[in-house]
């Protein structure tokens, strides 16, 4: 049988983390190989904050700016960076035909709120009529729409106009997987001819941090690697924005589009995260993709959170492919659940449209340079405890 499948472009990159906002200035400070973190604002925690953004450049009406939390400002900055690298920025046309996919997470907390909840339940004689009358009269209707998660997705199509079709999908890492997985799939199966997919993520959340120290999650102390945080690991979050513009090859050249790179594979697994199991789940998706990967001219860019036991089962699944240098993102941007793979994605893509693997970070010896000319990177994807993915990003010639 014949294989109908389209060629799918990636045309337009949109990046925003701590390191910078673009595709160049992301590209400079991997090769500094100089990690923007913070050690001292949530210590002892270890954050990678975003940069400064001067929103007024993608959300130019400040009332815009104000409904949206910092997540959904910092997804909304990064959909028009991927826009404006498209050259779709203000076409009506192209845009309302635009289908998109976004991975996120679930809103943010009123701090205020919850502190007086949390004060007054210690003090209360009857904690669980407290708790319900304040449920009743602190949380507002508009405080709970704007924590859905769907509101990326409004808020892009709101400020940028894209309104095709949408989709939004929760799960963490696993989220950010197959909201790549299902745009490319739809494009090479004809169902869709371009499509702007990515997320967001603000890690300078007292909240959040909470949640993954509960989990075990959460790096304290001072600043490491990724490959250097055994044997009781951690990963350190990241505040960032990573969207993509996919786009079907021949609609890319009817418009004049030109390439950054080829999204080629995309697939996913969830294991059971026995023991060896996430090792086991890259080994089988790798049988997926080892046929189109060229081992001379090939690199791996890594997800790899730092949490263990997943990194420590990444790290032996990447020691059987040894001959291919590997670099851990989260080692520069940090690690942001939802934006992560597609944040990778677009690194990837970079890489490839330079020809030239980026600067190891990494005493640990496991990060090698690459030598001769880079035109395939594969990308992986393992959550910090569930959902593995990986992906190839090819050159187009």
């Amino acid at each position: 049988m014949a294989d109908n499948r389209r060629e799918t472009w990636i045309t337009g990159v949109g990046m925003v983390s701590s390191l910078g906002e673009g595709p160049e200035t992301h590209w400079q400070r991997l090769n500094e190989a100089k990690p923007n973190v913070d050690t001292k604002t949530f210590a002892p925690y270890v954050v990678h904050p975003l940069a400064h953004l001067d929103l007024d450049k993608q959300i130019p009406k400040k009332g815009d700016q104000r409904q949206m939390e910092p997540w959904q400002r910092i997804g909304t900055y990064a959909a028009g960076l991927a826009l404006d690298s498209a050259g779709a920025k203000g076409n009506a046309e192209l845009l309302g035909r635009m289908d998109m996919i976004v991975a996120a997470g679930g809103g943010e907390r009123d701090f205020a709120a919850d502190g007086l909840i949390l004060t007054g339940l210690s003090k209360s004689e009857k904690p669980d009529l407290f708790l319900n009358e304040r449920l009743m009269s602190d949380l507002r209707p508009t405080l709970f729409l704007a924590q859905l998660s769907n509101l990326l997705a409004g808020n892009i199509s709101i400020v940028h106009g894209v309104t095709g079709s949408s989709r939004t999908f929760m799960g963490e890492e696993s989220a950010g997987i197959d909201a790549v997985r299902i745009a490319l799939a739809r494009i090479t199966a004809g169902q869709s001819d371009i499509t702007l997919v990515g997320g967001a993520h603000n890690a300078e959340r007292k909240d959040m941090l909470m949640l993954y120290e509960f989990g075990g999650y959460a790096w304290e102390g001072e600043f490491r690697p990724v490959w250097e945080r055994d044997p009781d690991g951690g990963f350190a979050s990241g505040s960032l924005g990573a969207f993509l513009v996919l786009e079907a090859r021949e609609h890319a050249q009817a418009r004049g589009a030109s390439p950054i790179a080829r999204l080629s594979t995309v697939v996913s697994e969830r294991s059971d995260r026995s023991a060896g199991a996430v090792t086991a789940s890259l080994q089988k998706m790798w049988q997926q993709i080892a046929g189109g990967v060229d081992s001379a001219k090939a690199a791996i860019i890594s997800g790899a959170t730092g949490a263990e036991p997943a990194t420590r089962e990444e790290r032996a699944f990447l020691s059987d492919h040894a001959e291919l240098a590997v670099r851990a993102s989260g080692t520069h941007i940090g690690h942001a659940p939802e934006p992560q793979f597609a944040m990778n994605l677009a690194i990837a893509a970079l890489a490839v449209s330079k020809g030239h693997l980026f600067s190891a970070c990494d005493d640990s010896g496991f990060e090698r340079t690459m030598k001769g000319p880079l035109s395939q990177v594969v990308v992986t994807g393992v959550g910090h405890w569930r959902g593995e993915g990986l992906g190839l990003v090819e050159i187009v010639r």
